[in-house]
């Protein structure tokens, strides 16, 4: 008994199982796609501010760099000249002081101060001296301290442009981003479109089939309020919106369809599988060529009415004219109407 309510339970369990319901998701509406192209159009609006502010940025940038490039490039030369001072500068306190010890034959300075002939004279020389060394040792004080703000300058000058150089690089990478996600919404955008066009499409074949089957019941009414029958009766009444709708499926396929027996599918028919089809805009049968035939006839046919005899059937498109599924090997083509077909309306 217990092996029997497991069995039960694991029945139950693949039959509950089974009733599970895949959810099927509704195409979008025609609204609801107009909707999301608003919405997408307006975030690619803000990305393209985004995009031109950042490009603005870049372009205050660029001159930030050139500026600053020059400033590091008379640096460069300021420092260059500064170098050359110093080195002038210590170059004449050498032959200052060379001539100083080498003046008068030779003799030392201190002897030159010793020498003289009182001792103002001595303050005096000695006091020479001294100023002459003070003099060379502040001039090269002065452009070496020169120097060393130049250098200082430069030093913080680089730095600033390799700030900026990074700023830059950032700045680039921003508007890469921006710039693929700016084509990737625009590729949105453009697909939006062509799916609100198909959305319209569906939406006018399904006016016109509505329009079409409306007609149809509409003449059948009619035939049924008149006593009318298949083959004879009262002329079915013509409409010209389905009629042209019928056409308008008839050349759709023409070169596009191959003959197949039995068919009526994308792609592959039989002639009244075919004609079913242009009728309808649904790949459903309506029967075959002696179904038509027992359909209302017409004398004065126009596009959109059926061509029939016993063997074949096509779609009436005027001036003689008719398009349908010919052959094996032939498919949908334009051709005359065949002799002793008969004229009928669905």
């Amino acid at each position: 008994m217990k092996l029997k309510k497991v069995h039960s339970a694991v029945i139950a369990s693949a039959l509950t199982a089974s009733m599970v319901i895949t959810p099927v998701f509704a195409d979008p509406t025609q609204q609801e796609l107009e909707d999301q192209k608003a919405n997408a159009q307006s975030e690619l609006e803000n990305l393209q501010t985004e995009l031109d502010s950042l490009v603005q940025k870049m372009g205050d940038l660029e001159d930030e760099l050139i500026s600053t490039g020059q400033e590091i490039t008379q640096a460069e030369a300021d420092l260059e000249a500064a170098e050359e001072k110093k080195e002038e500068q210590y170059e004449a306190m050498k032959l200052r002081i060379k001539f100083m010890y080498e003046s008068g034959t030779g003799s030392a300075t201190m002897e030159k101060v010793m020498g003289a002939g009182n001792i103002s004279d001595v303050l005096t020389q000695a006091e020479y001296s001294e100023k002459v060394h003070e003099y060379d040792r502040e001039q090269l004080q002065e452009y070496a301290d020169t120097v060393t703000e130049i250098e200082n300058l430069q030093a913080t000058l680089e730095e600033e442009m390799a700030n900026l150089q990074a700023t830059e690089v950032e700045y680039k990478a921003q508007q890469e981003t921006l710039n693929e996600t700016i084509a990737s919404k625009q590729d949105e955008i453009s697909n939006l479109d062509e799916m609100i066009q198909e959305a319209a499409r569906k939406a006018e074949e399904a006016r016109k089939a509505a329009e079409a089957e409306a007609a149809r019941q509409q003449q059948l009414q009619q035939q049924t309020n008149t006593g009318g029958g298949s083959g004879g009766g009262t002329t079915p009444p013509y409409n010209a919106v389905t009629g042209n709708a019928v056409v308008d499926r008839a050349y759709s396929y023409i070169g596009n369809a191959e003959y197949v027996w039995g068919a009526c599918s994308p792609g592959a028919f039989d002639c009244s599988g075919f004609v079913a089809y242009c009728l309808t805009g649904n790949y459903a049968r309506l029967g075959n060529t002696n179904t038509f035939l027992g359909w209302p006839r017409v004398s004065d046919p126009q596009p959109g009415d059926v061509c029939v005899n016993a063997g074949h059937c096509g779609i009436y498109i005027g001036n003689g004219q008719m398009i349908h599924c010919a052959d094996v090997g032939i498919g949908v083509i334009i051709g005359p109407v065949q002799a002793g077909m008969v004229y009928v309306r669905y």
